[in-house]
């Protein structure tokens, strides 16, 4: 079961998220509060894996009751004011719905919680793997139903690939679901360069740089590619190489 909170100092509204909670019986509300504190106590108690948060309520706001925890759960907020959906979104919100929403409507951040249970069981792995990877100078990634070992010296360049990094080698291309930055930030800077904001290379793989367009350049790799470089990136480049 998929433990729920409502907290709503409005009963009819609380009354009816808890309705229409009523069509997806993997959810059991374990409370209804009426005011922060209570929800803070409540959290405490059943640690939820989702809570339904009113924004303006009794003694402290939805926003101040989340700033006392430490590990938040997923968060929905419902509210009668439109002005605070920013600063939601801002407070990794799921979702923000705006009284009165209807039952599609809520149908669609229900589906959105459960979408991201599956990203987020994902990025935990991910996130593990990608701690073994700093530390051992290895990629783990996962192909279909198997796990591959990438040590990092046979990577040619990393390419963004939306919320992905594909992993370019001699013997393939691999999918990793990070963060560039995160990528970067975690590859030994003697080695690898960000030469583009979608571009990470091995730098032992350079065989030459030539100009391109304006202001940039390409990298020519031991495998034929040729790499964009921005203008940030060749300066960086350059520094590396000692060029």
């Amino acid at each position: 079961m998929i433990k729920t909170l409502i907290i709503d100092d409005e009963p009819l509204a609380a009354g009816i998220v808890k309705e229409y909670l009523g069509d997806f019986p993997q959810f059991e509300v374990v409370e209804m509060c009426q005011d922060g504190f209570q929800g803070l106590k409540a959290i405490q108690q059943h640690q939820p894996d989702l809570i339904f948060l009113d924004v303006q309520m009794p003694k402290i706001t939805g926003f101040e009751m989340l700033e006392l925890l430490d590990e938040p759960p997923a968060v929905i907020f419902t509210t009668a004011f439109d002005q605070y959906a920013l600063k939601a979104f801002d407070a990794k919100a799921l979702d923000y719905l705006l009284k009165p929403f209807s039952q599609a409507r809520f149908k669609q951040a229900i589906e959105r919680f459960l979408e991201m249970g599956e990203r987020e069981h994902d990025a935990e792995e991910n996130q593990a793997l990608g701690q073994l990877a700093e530390k051992s100078n290895r990629l783990v990634v996962r192909v279909k139903n198997d796990i591959k070992i990438i040590p990092v010296q046979e990577v040619n360049y990393f390419e963004a690939e939306d919320d992905y990094v594909a992993i370019h080698t001699s013997g393939g291309k691999y999918l990793k679901k990070m963060t560039m930055k995160a990528l970067e930030e975690s590859l030994d800077a003697g080695k690898f360069a960000r030469v583009h904001r979608s571009f990470i290379i091995n730098l032992n793989g350079i065989t030459g740089i030539e100009p391109y367009e304006r202001d940039t350049y390409l990298v020519k790799l031991r495998g034929g590619e040729q790499i964009p470089v921005s203008k940030t990136g060749y300066a960086r480049l350059r520094q590396v190489l000692g060029l």
